[in-house]
């Protein structure tokens, strides 16, 4: 019998090694694909989105209520100065006029508080900022109501999406 080749017996030789791991690398990739399928099982199906339009009923403001507490200095009464009661004519006229006005400098300097009766007294004052819009629309036939950032005008640009339900829920 002829002798067989080197050349002949090494390639012998490396086919049979390349041959074991083929069926790993075959499950492997079947492996691979059940996993993938098994992944796009358990997934949400993908859902149909389209931006649309819905008109807007009402906007009111939504508003939020801050409140600040400040020191201010008040002063219990005032005692005029020599020389008040004497008006007449039409300079009592102009001093009631004054009077309802509010003290300019000159009735500043007139009036000065008694035995300094004054006091810091703790004034409460309150203000409202816009936080956002309460607004109903309707889309279809069927109103709806969310809260905005901002008064959406005439319409509202709403998100229409469409999902088919799936599993048990189903049936």
């Amino acid at each position: 019998m002829p002798q067989p080749l080197p050349h002949a017996t090494l390639l012998c030789a490396v086919l049979v090694v390349a041959a074991v791991p083929l069926p790993a690398l075959a499950q492997s990739v079947h492996g691979n694909q059940r996993a993938q399928r098994d992944a796009q099982m358990a997934a949400p199906p993908q859902e149909n989105v389209r931006m649309e339009y819905a008109r807007v009923l009402s906007a009111e403001p939504v508003y939020q209520v801050l409140r600040a507490t400040s020191m201010v200095e008040r002063c219990d009464a005032s005692t005029p100065v020599a020389g008040e009661g004497e008006r007449r004519g039409i300079s009592r006229v102009v001093g009631a006029v004054r009077d309802v006005l509010g003290p300019g400098e000159e009735e500043a300097e007139r009036t000065r508080p008694v035995n300094g009766s004054c006091r810091m007294v703790p004034v409460e004052r309150e203000f409202r900022r816009p936080i956002g819009y309460e607004v109903d629309y309707v889309h279809k036939g069927v109103k709806y109501r969310s809260r905005l950032p901002y008064d959406p005008g005439n319409r509202v640009r709403v998100r229409v999406s469409v999902t088919p339900v799936v599993g048990a829920a189903a049936e």
